[in-house]
């Protein structure tokens, strides 16, 4: 191979630490205070939790609570007041942040100081645990519109406000209101509400999770699966493409965020995108479906998978197993779009010679994908996500101290443990704020009404039911991260769906998709409009073509719901028929929407691959059949017309 060639190789941008700014400083880390202390705080919090998963569980409400009160100074530090980040001059408010660090502190010295005592007094709350419960309710509500935004605070003290004084509303809000002391009672003295199901799985899985991510990402794991990547697709037709489509599975799967991995994978996979010929919108809606597919993509999929499996009292196991077909269905569907569209537009491939060497690349940093394993391994054998997690971050820091390439510092290590706790602070707080909301709505038995109302309105009908919480989903998902859409909706329609018939996995699915596809959805597209950014495209152009790229992320939901063989739940042979059904039926989808298979189609033929598509997705052995022979020979006769027509001209198969 000539040396003179450049390799298109993804080099890692790693972002600066805290404490590696501070090792630069000349003055020494004693001349910043502030910085060293988030720095020890983030550090602490990562240790505390890795300490917690290979010793074992404290109890439920110290372990809890200490983590959200980590989690909360740790969010007054790094989104002070008046200030557009932490890193800038200090101004008149920074006294009024360390009074809610003060605060914070002092509410959880107040719970832990006699935990025996503080346990005991439930149902029977002192003015004091009153206090602390309000002071505490108004904190977290202070944090969420730091760190989520105006919405959830705003819905959440809606539903303190109606659960409070519900005697006051009309219609389905109108009932009789609850007491102060029993709201504080539920919410912040008990394992429900604040310290419930939400933050426990927050604490006890997905921090670590997210922990194993950032030690991940700086063994240099980024650069080997976009490599990788290139090496395997690269000189194919549309292969930047599918580069992006393949590294941004492996990538957003163990990092959970889409717009994270935008950025992260999109800074290379988008400009090479453009260099080959697509269009700037098209490239960045590319890397925008990829990178929301990776919540849905096992074996870690996005945080609100882990409260799925709590919710519903299964194995973490259970649920990546349900979500495997539908994510492979949809990044399918995304590969498929890619390569008609480098067709239609005969785009030109990337020389063999400036790719990665796939050999050279699996000797680099082929050992880090053992990690991953271990973690599909252990959770296979029966082992609980915590302890999984746990020895997945010992395996990635002995395996990347097994090659230069990989060998990380003490100082990375370090930065590795204080960014994986400061990217936790946002999916904990909101984890938090949901728990005020089901906790209100447990109270005030809003649950209960709002079922039967879905079902009132619905009359019966499950498809309107579900279509109204597509709408529900969406609106909610402007505004909530994933997590938080997905509790919102585990406690008012969910319930509706079950009692409607839909299988348990295929409604919490359900909900769970489509509190995802907001990233993608105008008018608040948020992984599309950083893609944009990368790309230089037009945010809503690239906002609405990332809306038909994903188009299986709205079409699979109703599909595994009518059809739940598609998520395990059912007899062998319907689970092959519904996968194989989806496969085939997402690939006549995309014949339809995008007017191309071996060459550009007519109506005709784009119609009857619809109509094959619509049967593949009907829950019947029989109709997926037909629907199968009818895309079969629409394809044959197809085929023959291309090659008649290409008899002269030869096509040249990259």
């Amino acid at each position: 191979m000539s040396t003179e060639v450049k390799k298109l190789e993804y080099e890692e941008g790693k972002k600066e630490s805290i404490l590696e700014w501070l090792l630069k400083q000349k003055k020494g880390l004693l001349a910043h205070p502030l910085e060293l202390f988030v720095c020890l705080l983030s550090v602490s919090l990562s240790i505390y939790h890795l300490y917690v998963a290979y010793a074992g569980s404290l109890e439920a409400h110290a372990f809890r609570s200490t983590h959200l009160a980590f989690v909360m100074v740790l969010c007054f530090m790094l989104r002070p007041l008046g200030r557009s980040s932490w890193t800038a001059p200090k101004n008149a408010w920074f006294g009024l942040d360390l009074f809610f660090v003060a605060l914070t502190i002092a509410i959880q010295v107040y719970t832990l100081w006699d935990l025996d005592a503080f346990i005991f007094r439930r149902g029977d709350l002192t003015d004091m645990d009153i206090w602390a419960g309000t002071i505490m309710i108004i904190l977290l509500l202070e944090v969420t519109r730091r760190v989520v935004g105006w919405a959830m605070v705003i819905i959440a003290a809606f539903f303190l406000v109606q659960t409070t004084f519900s005697d006051y509303f009309f219609g389905l809000f109108y009932g009789p209101p609850s007491d102060w002391f029993t709201i504080i009672d539920y919410l912040f003295m008990r394992e429900n509400g604040i310290y419930g199901i939400p933050l426990m799985v927050m604490a006890t899985y997905i921090f670590l999770f997210i922990l194993f991510g950032s030690i991940l990402v700086r063994s240099g794991a980024g650069r080997f699966f976009i490599n990788v990547a290139l090496a395997l697709t690269g000189s194919r037709v549309g292969g930047p493409a599918k580069a992006s489509v393949v590294s941004s599975c492996l990538m957003a799967s163990v990092s959970g965020s889409a717009v994270a991995n935008v950025v992260t994978t999109g800074s290379f996979t988008i400009p090479l995108m453009k260099r080959i010929g697509y269009k700037p919108y098209f490239a960045g809606a590319v890397e925008a479906c990829s990178s929301s597919g990776g919540q849905i993509m096992p074996p870690v999929m996005g945080a609100a998978a882990f409260v799925i499996a709590e919710f519903m009292n299964v194995p973490y196991l259970y649920v990546a197993l349900a979500g495997l077909f539908p994510a492979l269905i949809y990044f399918f569907s995304i590969f498929i779009m890619v390569h008609f569209e480098a067709r239609k537009k005969n785009l030109a491939t990337v020389p063999k010679e400036e790719l990665p060497n796939l050999k050279q690349e699996l000797k680099r940093g082929g050992h880090l994908f053992i990690s991953i394993l271990v973690i599909v391994v252990l959770m296979i054998i029966g082992y609980t996500p915590m302890f999984a997690a746990f020895w997945a971050i010992i395996s990635i820091l002995v395996l990347s101290s097994l090659r230069k390439e990989t060998r990380m510092s003490p100082t990375e290590i370090f930065s590795a443990l204080e960014e994986g706790a400061r990217q936790a602070v946002s999916v904990s707080v909101a984890c938090a704020t949901a728990g005020i909301i089901i906790g209100c709505v447990f109270v005030s038995g809003l649950g209960l009404k709002f079922t039967n109302v879905i079902v009132t309105v619905a009359g019966g009908e499950l498809w309107i039911a579900l279509i109204l919480t597509m709408i529900a989903s969406l609106i909610l998902g402007m505004g909530l991260t994933t997590t938080a859409v997905y509790i919102t909706l585990a406690a008012l329609v969910i319930p509706a769906l079950t009692k409607m018939g839909v299988a348990p996995i295929s409604a919490h699915l359900f909900a769970f998709y489509f509190g995802l596809v907001s990233a993608i959805t105008p008018p608040v597209a948020l992984a599309s409009f950083a893609a944009a950014g990368i790309a230089g495209s037009n945010p809503m152009q690239t906002g609405f073509h990332s809306f038909r790229l994903g188009i299986a992320k709205y079409i699979l939901p109703f599909v595994f719901v009518f059809n739940p063989a598609m998520v395990f739940v059912g007899d062998w042979y319907h689970i092959v028929s519904a996968v194989t059904g989806g496969f085939v039926g997402i690939y006549a989808l995309t014949v339809t929407t995008e007017g191309w298979m071996l060459g550009r189609t007519g109506w005709p033929v784009r119609i009857l691959m619809g109509i094959a598509a619509l049967m593949m997705f009907h829950p019947d052995i029989l109709t997926d059949l037909a629907g199968g022979v009818l895309a079969v020979v629409v394809f044959f006769f197809h085929w023959r017309q291309h090659k008649s027509d290409t008899a002269l001209a030869p096509e040249v198969v990259a």
